[in-house]
């Protein structure tokens, strides 16, 4: 089932130095330099659809669950980004948080779980809930209400730990 979207404009994707500051994360994870950013961003492994091609992308970690191995991220441009349509495509994949690398299988939530994951997160970072809201071009005032509205239009991801430690 696609993921409901209300609203169709979205970001523009960065292009020139924003694109360069955005990627540079990734250079830094595959520098062995992950550890710096913490628990709080993770080095997504995805395959390419259409190519075939190894691709790499970091994403915020929204949620994080120790006990069972599992993190929650989030498409803040949306269904079309292309990670999350790769992982559509091919769920099995790799992560690297910090220095380390795990299998995961991913698992698309439902917009009433983004209501509550949103609200939650608003919770704990309301000012970055708000400034994502408002660079999501998601209508929010700041209400418990209001993240839940804007949560329902997040594509959320649950990416879970594979009980076999062997890689894909």
């Amino acid at each position: 089932m696609p993921h409901r979207q209300s609203t169709p404009h979205r970001p523009q994707l960065p292009a020139g130095w924003r694109r360069f500051g955005a990627r540079l994360p990734i250079v830094l994870f595959r520098g062995g330099l992950g550890r710096a950013f913490g628990k709080r961003l993770l080095l997504l492994h995805h395959t390419g659809r259409v190519s075939g091609l190894d691709r790499r992308t970091v994403l915020e970690v929204v949620e994080h669950d120790a006990a069972h191995g599992s993190w929650i991220v989030a498409s803040g441009f949306g269904p079309r980004a292309d990670w999350y349509r790769n992982l559509h495509a091919e769920p099995k994949t790799v992560i690297q948080v910090g220095n380390r690398h795990r299998a995961v299988t991913a698992h698309f939530l439902t917009p009433d779980d983004g209501a509550e994951i949103m609200a939650g997160y608003a919770q704990r970072h309301p000012r970055t809930a708000q400034r994502l809201c408002t660079f999501m071009r998601l209508p929010s005032d700041g209400s418990e209400a209001g993240f839940r509205e804007a949560g329902r239009s997040i594509p959320f991801v649950r990416l879970d730990a594979d009980t076999d430690p062997r890689l894909p």
